[in-house]
């Protein structure tokens, strides 16, 4: 998305038998890397649901999404700690 020379960048799910460019199944957040300091907005229950269901991700994708803490987060989460625990260890983060 964007303009020419501004990309903006949505994340989002694709069915894997589908074009690239097709419908998606969800928009999970935007990242915008013209902004200082770059914009980004993720919805974290909504993909941490997804990598439940067994939803691939792109090397880009997992990279802004490491940045971010997800992927800290759900792997809290599949450690078994309750709602608690995982909110103080993101706040330590």
């Amino acid at each position: 998305m964007g303009r020419k020379k501004r990309p903006f960048y949505r994340l989002v799910v694709l069915d894997s038998r589908k074009r690239r460019d097709g419908a998606y199944l969800a928009n999970l957040g935007f990242y915008n890397p013209f902004c200082e300091p770059h914009e980004v907005n993720l919805h974290d229950d909504d993909i941490i649901s997804w990598l439940d269901k067994g939803a691939t991700m792109s090397e880009t994708a997992r990279s802004l999404l490491r940045s971010e803490g997800v992927l800290y987060k759900y792997s809290l989460i599949r450690a078994g700690l309750d709602a608690d625990a995982v909110e103080v260890k993101m706040t330590e983060w």
